[in-house]
């Protein structure tokens, strides 16, 4: 019988990583996840799988920790999911998005290189380091151009992979990821922000939605897809960078449109753009060429566009109704109607 293999996961607490954990725990592996210590309540993802997995405490700003978690766990398989993942914030945080979302990688890629070498180590990148793109769509070899300090640590985590990749041996790699919602996102993000908002208009509990650009497209897909794509560039024989995305793109505007058409609702009549939402420097047409992803890995998306907006705002209107929701989704704040 094969040996169980063990995974370690960072971010286990975000919406990739609660994703992942249930992935993997399906294909049999022992799910090791690290979390920062915290005085705030984190674990609502993974609510459900606190039995079945193991939680260290370590932090990707003290290298210390990282050494000592890879030391005692000796897992098979790395995944680095853990960042400072909201974009406008990092115009606010500049630095510790660069000390978490890039420097964290090196420090990651330092404690497997002394201490575990021949872990497969995967690295979360973002279709964010191609920002203002120069070329439509993106693949793996379409130049970087990031506009966020998030996109600029994000490429450094990029290269700082394939370097140790190059250098020491590593089975090292990158998902360039494209958008990847799902009813775990977090309320700041505006496939989230959309559909809890047409929630709370549709029972009365809101009157209006606020907004930035409405004209920003993106590539979104649904986050369980996702996650199986990082699966699978671990289980390849070498070790390889890869775009994920639908290579569809949608605006703002659309996803308005069809999630406010769940409920019955004209989006016009609710939508408000307000200035002050927009960002300093926005991204522009981000679409993704997954041609390899399908070609090499196998991997394709299970779930339109259209059919998540509508399960999110489903799992949405159940929330805020006080109704069973899909699993890993009630953080305790949602609660409330304001």
């Amino acid at each position: 019988m094969p040996k169980q293999k063990t995974a370690l996961i960072t971010g286990i607490t975000g919406q990739d990583g609660s994703y992942l954990a249930e992935f993997l725990l399906e294909q049999g592996y022992r799910v090791v996840g690290m979390q920062r210590r915290s005085s705030t309540e984190t674990l609502w993802r993974i609510a459900h799988l606190l039995d079945k997995i193991e939680l260290v405490q370590g932090d990707l700003l003290d290298q210390l920790s990282l050494i000592e978690i890879v030391q005692a766990y000796q897992p098979d398989e790395i995944y680095n999911l853990a960042a400072q993942s909201f974009v406008p914030t990092s115009w606010q945080q500049p630095v510790l998005t660069g000390e978490f979302t890039a420097l964290g990688v090196t420090r990651l890629l330092e404690a497997v290189r002394l201490v575990k070498p021949d872990a497969k180590f995967y690295q979360a990148s973002s279709s964010e380091m191609f920002g203002k793109a120069l070329e439509v769509p993106q693949n793996e070899r379409t130049p970087f151009y990031p506009r966020s300090p998030y996109g600029v640590s994000k490429v450094y985590g990029h290269y700082i992979t394939i370097n140790y990749r190059e250098s020491y041996g590593l089975f090292a790699v990158s998902g360039i990821l494209f958008n990847h919602e799902s009813p775990r996102r977090g309320l700041e993000f505006v496939t989230r922000k959309v559909t809890h908002g047409v929630a709370k208009i549709k029972l009365g509990l809101a009157r209006e939605l606020r907004l930035g650009n409405l004209d920003a497209r993106r590539d979104w897909g649904y986050a369980p897809d996702y996650v199986q794509a990082m699966w699978l560039m671990l289980q390849q024989d070498q070790p390889d960078d890869f775009v994920v995305g639908t290579g569809k793109t949608y605006s703002v505007r659309q996803l308005c449109e069809i999630a406010f058409g769940c409920v019955g609702l004209n989006w016009e009549d609710y939508v408000v753009v307000d200035p002050a939402l927009f960002r300093p420097a926005d991204v522009d047409l981000l679409v993704a060429d997954a041609t390899k992803a399908r070609t090499v890995l196998g991997w394709q998306p299970s779930v339109s566009f259209e059919e998540m907006i509508e399960l999110m705002v489903d799992a949405d209107l159940r929330l805020l109704k006080g109704e069973d929701v899909p699993p890993g989704m009630v953080a305790p704040v949602l609660r409330q109607a304001g």
